[in-house]
């Protein structure tokens, strides 16, 4: 009988590795780059044709190699960034996979050239896995890998490449998010002579994100600092006013390695929870760093995924780093573009009197508490719609709707998980009648209704009876607020929240906040302001919109024309 089992030789087992390794060209972009930066690089040059599919050149200002490790580093197995298994935990270098270059050499002519210090150089050339020629070279220190036809020997694989400008594109993702992890180096991408990407070095992460994206971009982004037991978290969260439906960007990195995981990107959109509309997808820069025997980085040939020892500890922490970045009010959008966050300290300059009188308790709330904020500044309504009031650092501009509807949705929530909200007894019970959809809308949230304190019993065909009503404010209507509330559960105008609970909340309190329109005394807005600083989520309302812009003095004095 002949034998069944064969061992592989060399140069099919090497096509196999590479099967693994070079799913595309930007796969070789990923890996050429992620050595070079490995080597030490400042400087990485990138240049493709065609897509790679013709022409992928990676030049560094590394450490470069000796003969003997360049001649090596093509042999399969070998690699400088570890030297044992035990290495493989917490490893701390991108391409530690010693197959990366023989495999990606035995499907492409191959051209490695290299030097160790500037005067002595390598040049090897290989063509799909066979050594053609090592020669002298003359070079700086650093390296250069030239991979030209890429896939000419399996031509199964290469009819399955995509269109040029697809594989473009993914060899600029692939630099985008490599150049994200290391700001301090300068990165370039030409595609047949066009220069696609060109960043320098950057002094600040934030900097690095706007050269890839631009400034107006950047300027939609709040830093995420975080940490938790083992686990850091930083990054970048787009407040939530500049959330839309498309086009985010989505990014996290484990140990500074770009990996694909969407439950930490879903657990980054949890942090949003009752600040963006259903739907909206915010942009998420996520990087995190825990201990190596924490995560295993080991479970993808490409290293693009990583198995974490206790991944609904790292996706509870994600989502509370990027809610305590929304939390301050330096989260809201700020008037002028490249005006930059509102610093933390902009409320030290100056505190609120609290308001004496039957106003404390206009929006339902104790504000006898021991550390609530004051506030000392002037106020001003204009359009009987906006609070303007100046501090240290500008003039901040409040929408008092979108304000209330932010207290009233947090208060809301406290009153559904809890004992309920203190209802008042009406004299004169209202009768309201109601649609048969907006019935059973009652009917399906009647619990939910007693706890905001609408008490509503049947009467007769389409009527009901309401014997109490909330109070959350002087200017509340019950029957208006009912009406539109239930309106808007039967016609699902809030639908796509997850949590049943805070889609009725936050109905509720859009329904029953203070409307645009509505004139306001002194004591109102002071208690207004200072109920939006003691709110968790201040900066933005349930839909999105932010609750307060800001108009830095710098701005005030560049438009005039002081600055």
């Amino acid at each position: 009988m002949s034998p069944k089992i064969a061992v592989l030789p060399d140069q099919v087992a090497d096509q196999i590795a590479a099967g693994e390794v070079v799913e595309r060209p930007a796969s070789v972009v990923k890996e050429l780059v992620e050595n070079a930066l490995d080597a030490g690089a400042r400087t990485v040059r990138v240049a493709i044709e065609n897509g790679g599919k013709t022409l992928i050149r990676v030049s560094d200002d590394g450490e470069g190699m000796s003969r003997a490790d360049a001649e090596l580093a093509l042999a399969r197995h070998a690699t400088s960034k570890i030297r044992s298994a035990a290495d493989l935990i917490g490893v701390a270098t991108f391409g530690f996979r010693g197959e990366a270059l023989p495999a990606v050499a035995s499907v492409s002519r191959f051209e490695l050239e290299t030097s160790p210090d500037g005067r002595t150089g390598t040049r090897l050339r290989v063509v799909g896995a066979r050594l053609e020629a090592v020669d002298d070279a003359v070079r700086q220190r650093g390296t250069t890998v030239t991979v030209q036809a890429l896939f000419f020997n399996t031509p199964a694989r290469r009819k399955f490449l995509r269109a040029q400008a697809t594989e473009t594109r993914a060899a600029l993702d692939a630099l985008t998010m490599l150049a994200l992890t290391r700001p301090d180096v300068a990165f370039t991408l030409t595609s047949d002579e066009r220069v696609l990407l060109d960043v320098a070095p950057a002094a600040e992460p934030i900097d690095r994100v706007a050269g890839l994206w631009g400034r107006e971009f950047a300027d939609t982004l709040v830093p995420v600092a975080h940490r938790e037991g083992p686990l850091e978290l930083t990054g970048f969260a787009q407040r939530p006013a500049q959330a839309k439906p498309a086009g985010r960007k989505g990014y996290v990195f484990v140990h500074r390695r770009p990996i694909r995981d969407p439950f930490i990107l879903r657990a980054g959109e949890a942090g949003y929870r009752s600040t963006i509309a259903p739907g909206d997808r915010p942009s998420l820069l996520l990087f995190l760093e825990l201990p190596g025997d924490a995560v295993d980085v080991n479970v993808h040939p490409a290293k693009l995924e990583v198995r974490f020892r206790d991944k609904f500890f790292v996706e509870r922490v994600v989502e509370e780093g990027v809610r305590r970045a929304l939390t301050p009010l330096g989260a809201a959008a700020p008037l002028a573009a490249g005006s930059g966050a509102w610093p933390s300290s902009a409320w030290a300059g100056g505190a609120v009197e609290l308001p004496q009188g039957p106003a404390l308790e206009m929006f339902g709330l104790d504000t006898g508490a021991a550390d609530a904020p004051h506030a000392t500044p002037p106020l001003l309504q204009v359009f009987d719609t906006y609070i303007l009031f100046q501090n240290d650092s500008g003039v901040a501009i409040v929408d008092q709707h979108s304000a209330h509807e932010r207290i009233l949705y947090e208060a809301a929530m406290r009153q559904l998980t809890g004992d309920g909200a203190p209802a008042q007894r009406l004299l004169l019970p209202l009768t309201l009648e109601f649609t048969p959809p907006e019935l059973d809308a009652i009917d399906r949230h009647r619990q939910l209704l007693q706890r905001v304190g609408y008490e509503i019993e049947p009467f007769s065909g389409r009527t009901v009876v309401i014997h109490t009503a909330p109070n959350p404010h002087p200017r509340f209507d019950a029957a208006r607020c009912l009406q539109e509330l239930v309106a808007d559960l039967a016609g699902g105008r809030f639908g796509g929240w997850a949590n049943r609970l805070e889609r009725f909340a936050a109905t509720f309190a859009c329904r029953g906040a203070i409307k645009a329109g509505q004139r306001l005394e002194p004591d109102e807005m002071r208690e207004l302001i200072a109920r939006l600083l003691t709110a968790t989520l201040p900066a933005h309302d349930v839909h999105g919109r932010p609750t307060i812009l800001q108009l830095p003095k710098g701005e005030l004095e560049r438009r005039f024309g002081r600055a």
